[in-house]
């Protein structure tokens, strides 16, 4: 559910951006009035904001303990962090800040959509693990990897962002919010280039082997009913990420959310077989086992079952 705020001053609108983003220094450049206005809705670790500037000014923001994925909807804007500076077009997209890094940025009469996204939860999706705790991920250039990149972050940031604005009362179920989330994440973290590890090491070779599996499964099938990572599932099986997907690969072609997803389309199957008429819909059992929707939901569950689920649902 989203929610609103607006400024038609400099000092408020300056009061109201660091609250949200932390401190930051505002120099009006363009001489006239102007107006702001922000659309926050959050999911998962994740907020959105749709920013609107009808003013001009120089801002100078102080690191932030969040990361910030930005695209340009509209106007002209200048951004940048360690000292570097980038003028950005309508389209583009953008890193607009990570943590322990101060940002610059000139506006004018811009409109920018941003992800605001928890450290910890980019050091999850990456895989950090315990002994990398202190080396967090850094990303290490602004752009976008590529066009094709620039336009999956596009339709991801605009397929997570709706179900947060259109969540009834902000409540959307803990699966379906941290798959999205993390689907968010893992797109950024595909999107600019950053420092996450990529690559099993040998030490990782070694640890795919089928015991790696086992516990892996079984932790799966214990909890799919929670919000769990692969970084959750990595520390049930004492391995790191990279080790777990290696295993699933290694020994069954698949990876550890295809498996994952899986275990919890069965366990839907079964609810939708053998619940009551008119007791629960095909939507409200998508959504209890991690589906943003029951459009996807109804592609894997016919893929699975060889069957849509509404007509499992009327047996």
């Amino acid at each position: 559910m989203e929610q609103r705020v607006e400024a038609t001053d400099l000092d408020t609108a300056h009061e109201i951006l660091s609250g949200m983003y932390d401190s930051m220094r505002i120099e009006a450049t363009g001489g006239r009035p102007g107006h702001l206005r922000i659309a926050s809705a959050s999911l998962g670790g994740v907020r959105f904001d749709q920013v609107s500037f009808t003013m001009a000014f120089e801002a100078d923001g102080s690191p932030l303990e969040t990361y910030a994925f930005g695209q340009l909807t509209s106007g002209r804007l200048r951004h940048g962090w360690n000292g570097s500076m980038r003028s950005y077009l309508p389209g583009e997209v953008f890193l607009a800040a990570q943590p322990d890094d101060p940002f610059t940025a000139t506006v004018d009469d811009t409109g920018v959509e941003l992800a605001v996204v928890d450290r910890s939860l980019v050091d999850d999706v990456a895989g950090s693990v315990p002994e990398r705790a202190r080396r967090p991920v850094r990303f290490t250039a602004g752009e976008a990897v590529s066009t094709r990149a620039t336009e999956r972050w596009k339709s991801t940031y605009a397929y997570v962002h709706n179900e947060a604005r259109t969540s009834s009362a902000g409540v959307t179920h803990p699966l379906v919010a941290g798959n999205a989330a993390r689907l968010l994440v893992a797109t950024a973290l595909a999107t600019f280039p950053n420092t996450a590890l990529t690559d099993p090491t040998v030490e990782d070779r070694h640890d795919a082997h089928p015991a790696t599996l086992r516990r892996a499964i079984a932790f799966m099938e214990a909890n799919a009913d929670r919000d769990v990572s692969l970084a959750d599932i990595a520390g049930a099986a004492h391995v790191t990420v990279r080790a777990v997907q290696l295993a699933f690969r290694r020994h069954l072609e698949t990876t550890p959310s295809a498996y994952l997803r899986r275990i919890r389309l069965q366990h839907a199957h079964d609810q939708l077989r053998d619940a009551a008429p008119g007791s629960t819909t095909v939507s409200a059992v998508a959504a209890q086992w991690g589906f943003l929707n029951a459009s996807q939901f109804a592609v894997h569950y016919r893929t699975a079952f060889a069957e849509l689920p509404s007509r499992t649902l009327q047996g």
